[in-house]
């Protein structure tokens, strides 16, 4: 038997505001799932970067020091700034050096890898993701 409801005659639909409510929560879980994800992802971005600002800071205190006539000059290496940006990226284990070199003598510049795993929505992707930061630094002295 139906009830009928007194002002306009009209079936209830008290029943469905469940429904709805119920619609609105699994929403609300999935912009919370994907903002997790969102977060994750600007994070482990921050850290490439921060391991690239590291490792070619590192890659442009590994100058060789020569003296001309009237003065001294540091001048870096392609192999010098890569032995010190592996050296550092090993000791922090955080990034993947792909590429260390210097573009003028003075600079050091400095790619590396990071593969971000989503925490919460794996299923979209599985294998990762693989972020790149790439840094330069110029060292201090000329």
């Amino acid at each position: 038997m139906r009830r009928m409801r007194a002002d306009k005659g009209s079936p209830d639909d008290e029943g469905s505001v469940l429904l709805l409510a119920l619609g609105y929560a699994l929403v609300a879980i999935a912009l919370v799932l994907v903002c997790i994800d969102a977060t994750s992802l600007y994070l482990a971005q921050k850290r490439a970067d921060a391991a690239a600002d590291a490792a070619a800071l590192a890659g442009a205190d590994g100058f060789t020091l020569t003296v001309d006539g009237g003065g001294a000059a540091a001048r870096l290496t392609d192999a010098g700034v890569y032995d010190q940006a592996t050296e550092l990226l090993n000791a922090l284990g955080t990034a993947t050096l792909v590429d260390a070199g210097t573009p003028d003598g003075v600079s050091a510049r400095v790619r590396v890898e990071v593969t971000w795993h989503p925490p919460v929505l794996t299923i979209f992707v599985p294998d990762g993701w693989t972020l790149e930061a790439t840094a330069t630094s110029r060292t201090a002295l000329r």
